[in-house]
């Protein structure tokens, strides 16, 4: 991950000139990311490359969430808490600069991770992604993420299973 640097959004950083080419994540970070970071609604984080450190080429955003026990499939069921909700963190949007290809994995990875280090000082029992589409779905599931039986488009890693794939 060296050629590129992961950081807090702050004004230094140019959206403008970020292109995913979905248009409702261009205009999320170019017109509300800021605001949401203002709001405590979302803590948004931006990768650049390191020769243009102003420029965005991805981001992520976390949160706050809560899942239904009663919407999560069995078996991972047997492993969580008997409450009505469980606690976790979303992964609300996700999107790399069409000229970064493979800048996805990457941010998925830089966000799993700083999900498994806040997990370890505030509970969260799962990570969820809101999958926009089929292709977005599909890139989850190869990283083990499953769809939620009730919600095909919400899908979720234990964070038994993040933590592992993190603990140093």
């Amino acid at each position: 991950m060296s050629e590129y640097v992961c950081e807090v959004l702050t004004k230094k950083h140019n959206r403008k000139d970020f292109d995913c080419g979905v248009e409702v994540l261009n205009d999320y970070l170019v017109r509300f990311a800021s605001q949401d970071v203002k709001r405590k609604a979302a803590a948004v984080f931006v990768f650049t490359a390191s020769e243009e450190s102003s420029r965005v080429v991805g981001y992520y955003t976390l949160c706050a969430t809560s899942v239904e026990l009663s919407g999560l499939p069995e078996e991972a069921v047997k492993r969580l808490p008997r409450y009505p909700q469980v606690p976790g963190i979303l992964i609300g949007r996700l999107a790399r600069d069409v000229g970064h290809p493979g800048l996805g994995r990457l941010l998925l990875a830089d966000a799993l991770s700083r999900c498994a280090r806040s997990a370890k000082e505030i509970a969260a029992a799962v990570v969820v992604v809101d999958a926009k589409d089929k292709s977005a779905a599909d890139f989850y599931s190869r990283f083990g993420f499953i769809s939620l039986p009730k919600m095909r488009s919400r899908l979720f890693l234990p964070m038994e299973t993040v933590q592992k794939l993190y603990s140093s």
